[in-house]
């Protein structure tokens, strides 16, 4: 009977133990809600290069995410809470409002920003080559037309895969139709 109440009481400690163990003590919380992240500019459009800028944080460095960007905007600065500076890109055919999420001081920062992407079909990018001397400029072509100039894609490559494993295939035949009339 000892024995029994001794090992609930030992279950119960430990269970008690693990509750504590997830709860944050003073010198384990970190306050969130010192960190902000703004864009630049405030309206992306996709595919646009973009300026991260984070305050708050401590260190000299850090990352900031988001579902909107091709990759994590790496963080430098002078830390001591001045700012953080890094670019980005942000990802083709987006369009919304997306968090941003920063790590800097060993914490993620949840939420502290957002990056609002727009459709980007009013902007125009010049088409190369441009033309130089006199003053010449590079006709206007929509940002979608030049996409749709961008080459081979998937579709093309498969295509030329299945192609060379035919010829492989009709190579291999032949060799083998050589070697077994000698």
């Amino acid at each position: 009977m000892r024995i029994c109440s001794l090992a609930v009481r030992g279950a119960g400690a430990l269970a008690l133990a693990g509750a504590l163990a997830g709860v944050p003590g003073g010198a384990v919380a970190h306050d969130q809600s010192q960190v902000r992240a703004q864009v630049s500019p405030e309206a992306a459009v996709p595919g646009e290069q973009v300026e991260v800028r984070v305050s708050g944080c401590r260190g000299t460095t850090g990352s900031a995410g988001s579902g909107a960007f091709t990759k994590d905007a790496e963080l430098t600065g002078s830390g001591s809470g001045k700012t953080l500076a890094g670019s980005t890109r942000v990802k083709a055919g987006l369009t919304g409002t997306y968090e941003i999420t920063v790590i800097c001081d060993g914490h993620p920062h949840q939420g502290v920003g957002t990056v609002r992407v727009g459709g980007g079909q009013d902007r125009a990018t010049p088409q190369a080559p441009v033309r130089a001397g006199g003053g010449g400029t590079a006709h206007l072509q929509p940002t979608a037309a030049v996409a749709e100039e961008a080459g081979p894609g998937t579709r093309h490559a498969v295509v030329g895969l299945v192609l060379a494993g035919a010829a492989a295939v009709a190579v291999a035949l032949r060799s083998v139709r050589r070697h077994h009339s000698d």
